[in-house]
């Protein structure tokens, strides 16, 4: 099992959706109006001057549909661009 970390722009939030849906994800953990800067999608911070926020998920998935996943996310990220999306793949030693 691993845990995937999507970080992704608050306005692509149902594209994200449908992707964990065409995955068969449906479990997931998610945290809204999160901060941050990306290197591609720049500075959402939730200001004035720098609007737009993000979201987080974390996804605990099988191994058996982590490259379905992952796909889709880089086929994500090559659709909106600019939007921004980013995936990170952890282990998962135990789950309690």
């Amino acid at each position: 099992m691993k845990l995937i970390l999507i970080t992704y722009n608050e306005a692509i939030d149902d594209e994200v959706s449908e992707v964990l849906g065409h995955c068969g994800l449906e479990y997931y953990t998610k945290w809204q109006r999160v901060l941050g800067k990306g290197k591609l999608s720049g500075s959402h911070l939730g200001t004035s001057v720098w609007p737009g926020q993000n979201n987080v998920l974390a996804v605990v998935c099988e191994d058996d549909k982590i490259k379905t996943l992952l796909c889709c996310i880089r086929d994500l990220r090559k659709k909106l661009g600019k939007e921004g999306i980013k995936a990170f793949v952890l282990p998962v030693e135990e789950v309690v």
